[in-house]
This record gives C-alpha cells, sequence and structure tokens, in this order.
C-alpha cells in the first residue's frame, strides 16, 4: 500500500500539468485564507475603536450631568446645614418652637420646590433623637417617625462630611422618602451633632442614562455604588449579573475591555466619578454589528476549502484523464471547446471571478471605517500620541493614500462662549450639532477639495484640507462655513488657519499653528477666520504688567467698595487691551487674576472656584470683563455684609499677619497674641470663619509664595525655604510636595516648560 502511494505522488509530481495545479490550488487557497483573517480582524478592530470612543463620550456626559446634579443637592444640603434655623433646632430646649419651625419648612419647602431632583429633607438630631422633615413635619422621637431606619448612617461617615448611598425605604414612607439620599453631617463648634438627608428622585437623577436607539445595538449602563450595588441600570437588552461582574473584573486599566460571555462579544467601557465614587459601566453586544464582517469572512473561508477541493478534483480528474482513451479525452476538452473555454483555465476563471467579488466586498467595509480611522489620526498626532515620524508615515499611507502631493492645511473651529453653548443644549444635541457642523464643513469643501474632520473635543473640532487642482486656498471656504453655520445652526464658531504644509511630520506644527492664530479670537471678537500669517509676526512682549491694578481690585473686593471694585475690573481689562500681548499670556494672566480673586472666597464656596477658567479659551475680552464683574459682585456684597464682624476681623487679623511674616519662623501662639486672645480660641474662630486651621492655612499662603518665587525668580531652593519661614531645605521639599504633588525643582521646570511653550 505504501509502496503504490509513493508510486502514485511520483507520477502526480513528475506530470507538470498536475504540479502546475496542485502548486496553484494551494496558493489561491492560503491568499484567500490570509485575506478573510487579516479583513476580518482588521475590520473587527477598527470598527471596536470607533464604537468604543462614542460609548465613553456618552457615558461621560451622562456622569457629568449626574454629577452636577449631586453638587447641586449638596449645595442644598450645605444650606440647611448652616442654617439659623436648624441651629436653633438642635441647641435650644424648646425643639417645637412655631416660630423657628415654620420657617425651617419654609427653606426646606424652597428648597425642594427649586430643584427638580430633590424629593424630600429630613433634619435628624443626634442628641434627642428628634425630626424635622418636609412634608412629615416635626416629630420628636424616631419612634414616630415612619422613615428613620437610616440614622444608623452616622457611624459610615468617617472623615467624610457627606455620604451618598441606596437604601429600602420602609413600607408607608415610599411617597417621601427615595431609594438614593444623600446625608450630610452638621457640625456645631466642632461636633457632630446632626444630619441632613436628601432625599433624591432616582428617575430625574438618572433620566440622562436611557441611552438612545441607535444602529440596533443592544446595551446596557449601570451605576454601581462603592460597595457594588447596582443603584441604577437602563438598557434594551437582558443582561445578567454575572455579565457585569465578569466584565468589571476583565477590564484594562483605561476603563474599557473586550470580553465574551454565554458565546456573545460584549464591548465594555467604565467611568469612575471623582465626586460620587460610582462606576458608570456601559456593556454593547456586539454581535450584531461583527455579524457582517464573520459573514464574510466565513463566505471567504468556504471560499478557500472549495478552492481547494476544486484543486483536488482537478488533480483527481488530470489522473483519470490521463488513463483514459486518446479519443474520449478529446471528446472532452471538444464538450469544453463548446463552452469557450480550456481544460486549464475553466475552473480557474470561476474561482478567481469568485475571489475578487469577495475581496471588493470586504474592500468596501474597510473603506467605510477609513473616514472614522483617519480623524483618528489626526487625533492621535495632535494628542502626541504618535511622536514617531515612521508611525506617521505608515498610517498616513494607509488612510490617505488617495491624497496627493500638493501641500495640506489644517483648520481649528471653536465654539464661540462654549460654556454659555453646552449650558443651552443637552449632552445628546451638542453631539448632533457637532456633527452637523462637520458635515456642513465637509460638503462645502467636497467639490474641490480633499477633507477630513476630527473631534478634539469639547469646543474644538480640526479639519485637514487639500487642494485637488495646485494653489487654491481655503480661507474663502473657511469663512462661508463659518457663515452657513451660524444661519443654519443659530451659534457662532471661530476658525483659525495654518500655514500649508508639504510634510506630513509636519502636520502637528500645523495644528499648533492654528490653536496659536485662534486664540487672537480674544482680541478680534466671534465669528472671525484668524489665518497664523497674518498673527505670526506679532512682536513677542514681556508678561503682561498689571501695575497694581490687581492689589487694588483686591483692597476694593475686601473693603467692600462696589463702584471701586467694577472701576478697577474696567481698567484692569483696559490695561490688557492697550499691551495686546500675546493672547496665551493674557489668558494666563486673566486666569492668575481670578485665582487671586478667589483665593477671597471662603471655604464652602472652594467648590465653583474654577468653573470658568476653561470658558477663558473662547470668550472675547469684553465678556471677560464681564465674568469678572459677575464674580466680583457677590464677593463685595459679602464683605459688606462681614465687615463689622468681629470674629471675622479676628481673621482677618491673624490672615494678614500671616501674609506680612511668612519669612519668618512664626507659629499658633505669635499669631494669636497678635490679635490678643488665647491659641486655643484663636484656632476655634479661624476655623468656624475659613474652614481650615491656622497651621494649614499659614502653610498654603507659604506655598503659593515659594511657588511665585520658583517660577519667577532664579533664588535656590534653599533660599527660597529660608524666604517662606522653612529653617531647613527638607522640611520645605517635603511640605510643598504635599501640598502640590510635586518637588520644587520638578514644579520649577514644569511651569517654565509650559509657559514657554504658551509664547510659542
Amino acid at each position: 500500500m505504501t509502496h503504490s502511494l509513493k508510486k502514485w505522488l511520483k507520477y502526480n509530481l513528475a506530470n507538470t500539468q498536475t504540479r502546475f495545479v496542485l502548486i496553484l490550488t494551494v496558493s489561491v487557497f492560503f491568499i484567500i485564507l490570509a485575506v478573510s483573517l487579516t479583513s476580518y480582524y482588521t475590520s473587527k478592530s477598527v470598527l471596536q475603536e470607533e464604537l468604543s470612543e462614542p460609548q465613553r463620550q456618552m457615558l461621560q456626559l451622562n456622569m457629568n450631568v449626574i454629577d452636577d446634579s449631586i453638587k447641586e443637592s449638596d449645595k442644598a444640603a450645605i444650606q440647611v446645614a448652616l442654617s439659623d434655623n436648624v441651629y436653633k433646632f438642635l441647641t435650644t430646649r424648646e425643639q417645637n418652637s412655631y416660630g423657628n419651625i415654620s420657617e425651617l419648612y419654609q427653606l426646606l419647602s424652597t428648597l425642594i420646590s427649586n430643584s427638580k431632583y430633590i424629593k424630600s429633607i429630613y433634619v435628624y438630631d443626634m442628641t434627642r433623637g428628634s425630626f424635622v422633615a418636609i412634608p412629615q413635619g416635626y416629630s420628636s422621637s424616631k419612634m414616630n417617625f415612619i422613615d428613620s431606619e437610616w440614622i444608623g448612617v452616622a457611624d459610615e461617615f468617617g472623615d467624610r462630611m457627606t455620604v451618598i448611598k441606596k437604601r429600602q425605604v420602609p413600607e408607608g414612607a415610599a411617597g417621601k422618602g427615595s431609594d438614593v439620599t444623600l446625608f450630610r453631617k452638621i457640625m456645631l463648634q466642632g461636633q457632630f451633632k446632626g444630619i441632613v438627608a436628601v432625599n433624591l428622585k432616582a428617575e430625574e437623577l438618572f433620566a440622562k442614562l436611557n441611552p438612545p436607539v441607535m444602529n440596533n445595538l443592544n446595551r446596557m449602563r449601570y451605576i454601581i455604588d462603592e460597595r457594588d450595588d447596582i443603584l441604577y441600570s437602563a438598557s434594551n437588552y437582558d443582561f445578567d449579573q454575572e455579565a457585569i461582574r465578569q466584565a468589571l473584573v476583565e477590564l484594562r486599566e483605561d476603563g474599557s475591555g473586550d470580553i465574551t460571555h454565554q458565546n456573545r462579544q460584549l464591548l465594555v467601557n467604565q467611568l469612575v466619578s471623582p465626586v460620587t465614587g460610582w462606576k458608570y459601566v456601559s456593556i454593547v453586544v456586539q454581535d450584531s454589528l461583527l455579524a457582517k464582517s464573520k459573514k464574510v469572512r466565513n463566505v471567504v473561508l468556504s471560499v478557500s476549502l472549495a478552492a481547494l477541493a476544486l484543486g483536488s478534483a482537478t488533480i483527481f480528474y488530470i489522473n483519470v484523464a490521463a488513463f483514459r482513451p486518446v479519443r474520449r479525452l478529446r471528446q472532452l476538452f471538444s464538450a469544453y471547446e463548446r463552452k469557450n473555454a480550456s481544460p486549464e483555465g475553466i475552473d480557474l476563471e470561476k474561482l478567481a471571478g469568485e475571489l475578487l467579488s469577495n475581496h471588493a466586498h470586504l474592500s468596501q467595509l474597510v473603506r467605510e471605517t477609513m473616514s472614522e480611522a483617519s480623524s483618528k489620526l489626526l487625533y492621535d498626532i495632535y494628542t502626541g500620541n504618535l511622536p514617531g515620524r515612521r508611525e506617521i508615515e505608515e498610517k498616513w499611507a494607509r488612510y490617505f493614500g488617495d491624497w496627493s502631493a500638493e501641500p495640506v492645511t489644517v483648520a481649528i473651529i471653536s465654539i464661540d462662549r462654549y460654556e454659555e453653548w453646552s449650558r443651552t443644549f443637552s449632552g445628546g444635541d451638542q453631539s448632533l450639532l457637532k456633527f452637523a457642523m462637520a458635515n456642513i464643513v465637509a460638503e462645502l469643501f467636497e467639490q474641490k477639495w480633499r477633507v477630513v474632520c476630527a473631534d478634539f473635543g469639547k469646543d474644538k473640532m480640526a479639519i485637514l484640507v487639500q487642494p485637488r487642482d495646485a494653489g487654491m486656498r481655503p480661507e474663502r471656504m473657511l469663512e462661508e462655513s463659518i457663515e452657513v453655520v451660524a444661519r443654519l445652526l443659530k451659534f457662532s464658531v471661530s476658525v483659525g488657519v495654518s500655514t500649508a504644509q508639504t510634510e506630513i511630520t509636519q502636520l502637528r506644527q500645523a495644528m499648533l499653528e492654528a490653536e496659536n492664530a485662534l486664540t487672537y479670537r480674544l482680541y478680534q471678537g466671534y465669528g472671525q477666520m484668524i489665518p497664523f500669517h497674518e498673527v505670526s509676526g506679532h512682536e513677542v512682549r514681556e508678561a503682561i504688567a498689571d501695575e497694581g491694578w490687581l492689589e487694588e481690585l483686591l483692597r476694593q473686593i475686601e473693603s467692600g467698595q462696589e463702584s471701586g471694585s467694577l472701576e478697577a475690573i474696567e481698567r484692569l481689562v483696559a490695561e490688557v487691551r492697550k499691551q495686546y500681548g500675546y493672547p496665551s499670556a493674557a489668558l494666563s494672566f486673566l486666569r492668575s487674576a481670578l485665582e487671586r480673586i478667589d483665593r477671597l472666597r471662603l471655604a464652602e464656596d472652594e467648590d465653583a472656584s474654577d468653573r470658568t477658567f476653561e470658558r477663558f479659551d473662547t470668550l472675547h475680552l469684553d465678556d471677560i470683563q464681564e465674568e469678572l464683574r459677575r464674580r466680583v459682585l457677590p464677593l463685595v456684597q459679602r464683605f459688606r455684609r462681614l465687615i463689622d464682624s468681629k470674629d471675622f476681623m479676628t481673621c482677618h487679623r491673624m490672615i494678614e499677619h500671616m501674609k506680612q511674616h511668612l519669612s519668618e519662623p512664626i507659629g499658633i501662639p505669635e499669631i494669636a497674641d497678635e490679635v490678643g486672645i488665647s491659641s486655643s480660641l484663636a484656632s476655634q474662630i479661624f476655623k468656624q470663619e475659613t474652614g481650615e486651621t491656622i497651621y494649614n492655612y499659614l502653610t498654603r499662603l507659604r506655598m503659593e509664595r515659594a511657588a511665585e518665587l520658583l517660577v519667577k525668580t532664579e533664588y535656590r531652593i534653599s533660599d527660597i525655604a529660608v524666604m517662606v519661614g522653612y529653617q531647613h531645605e527638607n522640611s520645605f521639599i517635603r511640605s510643598f510636595r504635599k501640598f502640590k504633588d510635586i518637588t520644587p525643582g520638578k514644579y520649577r521646570d514644569m511651569m517654565r516648560t509650559r509657559m514657554d511653550a504658551m509664547l510659542e
């Protein structure tokens, strides 16, 4: 048997026709197999990458909306905790005073009616076990208050001021209590005296989490609290709990994952809220998305197997025909000739046709994803994720293979008054509007230009354009785009335009040029098209100097002078406009001024201190002046109310003493002696008025002064340590790292590098 097989193989390999068919069959088989697998996994990778990003963006938008709602509810809880009526309720002997309870009812009712997220509010006296609540009323004992099982939350606070948790509402209290409640401590003179419970409307709080129907994808979104309990879920498909647990365990460090569960491909994304610690999880079934890719893969695999079978049949046929009479062989050839095809080519032609047809279908799928992949390439170049020249050139050749050698231009489109725009439109509407803006730009450029749009997040979108005919410039089309967006979408945008680049590796430089040009919106106003070549000759000047106007503004605020404060703002902005410095330097100065203003805020206002910094980048100078006015007026009014307060004045004298003696080794005793009270009383008053200890406040002042010296002077670190009151350099370095999370030397290098980049 073995001998016969060897003879058969020897005969077939010696036959030229058989050897040709064998080689051709095996080659075609492996070619089709490689094409099928490569196309499938490439399509799968691109589709997953492009599906994951919108999922994370939508999850981020939902998380931001819910976090803002939690912050709003926490502000209501803070207002209750600081209320004089709550103080009277917790400290007076007669708790159920009609006047005090009525005013407290009015406060709670107002807070509830002003918020669409608050269902009810309870105030609990831990010492006497009594309650006052809306809508239940006053109860002298937890035995009389139907929804009192939550009071054990007092043991869960620890060092935290708030706890947000899901709880079981007792039967009979469902119309008043809530499954999700925000609890906040009530501190009186440093002691834990009571709890404010804000019951939230879960259906309103989590309303934005419901996923829109898109592409018929099966998806689910979860919110999981810090105890891994599911707070809320929204789904158009039934996922089991095991799938959720497995998904969270197998996530990568960036919060995303691709897992298989019960023969289903799941794409998972997770974000963790910095406000509540809740985990926001999105799970999408990819089966429907990958179904066509799998179908194409299976079809091509079938073709490869068919090709192998066809080759084997051909070899078998050749062997049979070789031993038939010549006449029969000629008859067979004649039969094929009547079909206008030769015996050698008829089956191969059919196979090649099928191969080309399936390969064309796979190529179409790849082209459909090419636009998203090219946009991702631009974003990676912008963020610096592709620093290597070779990697950029390889991906450019892959995604932009049909582009010519003509120069390319980058334009950065930015939404004017972005923060106002983002408050006007919901998260879903924002995505649709930016998509519509990209479509408008693409349609205007499409006929005579090659164009790719890339969303850079928040207010920015980048477009890369290349003329189909040499010598064309994009400025006129960009001006038309600005006009059409304003007319159709009802909001204005500004555009910065780079110089034309012939080297692909200079794309990041072009993006920086476009961004630099865009910053001149600060002076030129909204709805402008600003080419880089028009502003590139702007003379380099020294840093913006306020010549004492900022200090004068701070003095006017602290003295409670409204008219003087407004005049100081006008002089400050007029000085910036007069000097006409680099926009980045002007913005840096204005942000610094706002930081100095926000330092005057009390501790309970710190959560809102940085909410407008980012918006400065999309504002005209006149609007920044109005923003400064809006931020200063409440501070002036507050200082006017507090200016006559004895404790406030005492605290203010202590702060002034600290500022004047930063370079001296002073402590709490010296500061208390300055105002003529004991150290313990000084600590109590300072904590009450500022929310901070004297030691922390003094250390923070020293670190802020040290940071300023590190950036603006060339003093050695040891000299700066002495200048801010430290006798030993090591003690200074430890304190600086504690407050800034970075050593003084690295901070100096980082800030100077950032300033150099801004000036470039």
